[in-house]
């Protein structure tokens, strides 16, 4: 999956759209209000890395079983790590398991 295909994806989620509170090199994807900036974030993409690497919150004990099953999910980088992984998208999970992540985090925002 390339940057363009998620960032395309996560963007197609309702009252979703793309900040950089962090500065250039992070991408954030956040649902909320866009007009007044209260949004929470769902994803982060580290712009420009290749293997790309997203960020995505995650169920506690969901995040930890990923972790121990591949090595190209990690724990949330500058993150909670209970709540958030990194995945890096070399292959290890398929794209359709890279988008189930992102349904599962934007619902876990959505619905707190």
């Amino acid at each position: 999956m390339t940057h363009l295909e998620l960032d395309e994806y996560l963007l197609s989620f309702p009252n979703t759209w793309l900040d950089f509170p962090f500065g250039e090199g992070t991408s954030v994807y956040k649902v909320g209000h866009k007009e007044s900036g209260e949004g929470k974030l769902f994803a982060l993409i580290a712009d420009g890395s290749k293997p790309l690497r997203v960020s995505l919150k995650c169920d506690p004990l969901l995040a930890q079983t990923l972790r121990e099953k591949y090595e190209s999910v990690l724990p949330g980088y500058h993150l909670n790590k209970k709540h958030w992984n990194t995945i890096i998208c070399s292959g290890q999970l398929d794209d359709e398991e890279i988008k189930d992540l992102a349904r599962l985090s934007y619902r876990l925002v959505t619905e707190n």
